[in-house]
Order: C-alpha cells, then structure tokens, then sequence
C-alpha cells in the first residue's frame, strides 16, 4: 500500500452497526439516507456490498469514504460503476473520483449531516476545520462523483 493511502481497519463495532444499517437498507428502510453499494471485485468479478452514506451536494450526488482507501474503494476504482440499493430497488451509476482540490465542500457538509455517524475516522478534523485543514486531510478521505 502507498504510504498516503490511509485504510482504517473496521472495529467490531463498526461492523455491527454496518450490518445493521446494510440490514436494514436491504428490507428498504434508509437510515439517514443509506444505500448498500454493490460493486464487482476487481479479481474476482463477484458482487461485493458494504452500506454506505449517498450524500447530495448542490444537486450533485457522492460517495465518501471515511475508512480510507477501503476494498470498496479500490473495486469502484477499477470497475468505474456500481449499483445503490435500498430494498428491491437498484440504480445502476458511474463513478468519477474527484481530485483532491475538489474535496474540501463534500468533506464538510458530510461531516456536517453525518459526523454523529463518522466523525471518529475523521480524526479530529470536523464540519468547522478550515479549508487548508480539509485539503491537508483530503488524500486519506476518496470522494466519488456518481451519475
């Protein structure tokens, strides 16, 4: 792994609460706007699925990545598409990462509806940090613009 690729291991209780929420979005209940994202492996070309926060930015739509540069990131790098799915309902997407320059906005207004959810794999950094503190941060945190 590249030294600036930052990856946060999922704790136990992470884990939980994704399955809980991935449950629940499944049987069609969106919890603060939850999808399960489903992407092909990279190697494998199976279906991989995690939950996931589908946030909404002056009409543009994005998937952050507070973990890091996680597996699901790696696949939707390689694939470029995926599904969201929330009960029997799917939409298919494409995925285009943004540079780092770009992140700064959807960082903070991610943190600002979600950090009661993510804000500890910020760490430290929040909905008021500064834009110079965002863009710093930024490498560890992939952003996906989806259409």
């Amino acid at each position: 792994m590249i030294a600036n690729q930052r990856y946060l291991v999922p704790s136990s209780g992470t884990a939980f609460f994704n399955r809980v929420v991935a449950g629940l979005t499944r049987a069609g209940i969106s919890v603060m706007g939850s999808r399960v994202l489903a992407v092909r492996g990279r190697t494998s070309g199976q279906w991989r699925t995690t939950p996931v926060n589908l946030l909404t930015v002056d009409g543009e739509r994005y998937l952050v990545a507070p973990r890091g540069h996680t597996q699901w990131v790696r696949n939707l790098r390689a694939s470029g598409t995926g599904e969201l799915r929330v009960g029997r309902r799917t939409e298919t997407f494409t995925a285009t990462e943004l540079t780092d320059a770009a992140k700064p906005v959807v960082i903070r207004e991610y943190l600002r509806r979600w950090a009661w959810e993510v804000g500890a794999f910020f760490e430290g950094v929040d909905k008021s940090s500064t834009d110079e503190t965002l863009l710093a941060v930024a490498p560890g945190f992939p952003v996906f613009r989806i259409s």
